[in-house]
């Protein structure tokens, strides 16, 4: 006997059939003899169908009520999952965010898990029941309604696995594991049997779609090992586990992209201590996230040029705040927003040499120029021209065996 969480995304429960289907899978965990606190994320669509009803009423439409509507969607597949399973003959309940409590701190739409009420869900699934309990929010100390981020019923998950001190957590979701790449678009991935967390951090932060960022951060810090598995196929999924627990027999374990990335280069920045952070402090005063950035200085030492990308809906609030940014002096600003960001990852290439060889040959051998590099231990990326994005990938695919 386990004490387990499930967590079942939008795809998952995106219809009545699926919800149905799920609880199946429930029921025979249950009868497995494990006692279960499940997750659930909206059906599919719900939230953005939500999102789109408070723009028809204003575009900046009250956060505290966005987020009282926008957490309504897991709270209807909370009370239908519970009632799917209490008709299959499984005693089960849903508990919603405040009724737990689920304790938040931080501003609405990106709050974060601080604190959960354990005795009563732990005595209800000791007694045989299924605690179904929503994804995505919690309530703040003041009493009001949170949510925690888009994708963010992972990070409830992995939360609920580290309070509740669970043997297990499980990730079911529209894809049998985590692959090399997107297997819609490169049909030769390859599905991943183990992966870190380091690893699948930087997967996710620079695309895959499998898993949130955040809950994968959450997970390496409590040392969470994690599941994720497909809810339509029983095929084995990808455990994402300790770093100390993988065998390394590739220096490269996947490749990622994005395409929301934009470019934005500064030239003739007066050269000054204290240039970079009169660039980039208001940048940070307005959420706005910078992920690479490129520094040149010139010759005499009196100029420098600055490369840093942004996400592509940021780049033109992050251009009309340098323009007025009375700090920084510059000769000219260009921006492309026709970009993607490219990236192998890999804790086997610290001990590997010549990776960084291999990938710049290899696109250059078709015929890509690089716009911009950044590395770190286990991860390089490069900004390229968008529309050679999939062909990028591929080339990358196929260089380092990921076939």
């Amino acid at each position: 006997m386990a004490k387990k969480v499930l967590k079942f995304g939008g795809t998952s429960v995106g219809s009545i059939k699926r919800i149905l289907h799920a609880a199946k899978i429930i029921k025979k965990e249950h009868d497995n003899g494990n006692k279960l606190i499940v997750v659930v994320s909206a059906m599919a669509g719900t939230t953005n169908n939500l999102i789109e009803h408070s723009k028809g009423i204003s575009k900046k439409f009250n956060k505290r009520e966005l987020d009282v509507l926008l957490t309504s969607g897991e709270q209807v597949t909370s009370a239908l999952i519970a009632g799917a399973l209490n008709d299959l003959g499984v005693k089960s309940k849903s508990w919603l965010n405040w009724q737990i409590p689920i304790i938040t701190e931080g501003e609405h739409s990106n709050a974060r898990i601080i604190h959960m009420n354990i005795k009563n869900i732990n005595d209800y699934i000791s007694s045989g029941g299924i605690a179904v309990v929503p994804g995505f929010q919690g309530v703040s100390k003041s009493g009001d309604i949170t949510s925690i981020g888009r994708g963010g019923s992972d990070a409830t998950a992995v939360a609920i696995a580290k309070i509740f001190q669970t043997d297990s957590c499980e990730i079911y979701t529209d894809v049998d594991g985590v692959y090399s790449s997107d297997p819609n678009k490169i049909p030769l991935a390859k599905k991943i049997d183990k992966i870190s967390y380091e690893e699948m951090l930087e997967l996710s932060s620079l695309g895959a779609k499998v898993m949130q960022s955040s809950a994968v951060q959450s997970a390496m810090m409590g040392d969470i090992p994690i599941q994720v598995k497909s809810t339509f196929t029983e095929r084995e999924g990808t455990e994402i586990i300790n770093q100390d627990n993988i065998d390394y027999t590739k220096a490269v374990t996947g490749v990622a992209y994005s395409k929301d990335d934009a470019k934005i280069t500064l030239l003739g920045v007066e050269d000054k201590p204290g240039v970079a952070a009169d660039v980039f402090e208001p940048l940070s005063r307005n959420q706005i996230n910078v992920d690479m950035v490129i520094q040149n200085i010139s010759t005499d030492g009196k100029k420098t040029d600055i490369t840093f990308t942004t996400k592509r809906q940021d780049s033109k609030n992050a251009i009309s705040l340098i323009e007025t940014n009375k700090k920084i002096k510059y000769e000219k600003m260009y921006m492309n927003d026709k970009v993607s960001k490219i990236s192998i990852v890999g804790a086997g290439m610290v001990a590997t040499p010549g990776i960084t060889f291999k990938m710049f040959r290899s696109l250059a051998d078709a015929n890509i120029n690089l716009l911009a590099i950044s590395t770190s231990e286990i991860k390089i990326s490069v900004i390229i021209d968008e529309k050679f994005t999939i062909d990028a990938v591929k080339k990358l695919h196929k260089t380092f065996k990921l076939d």
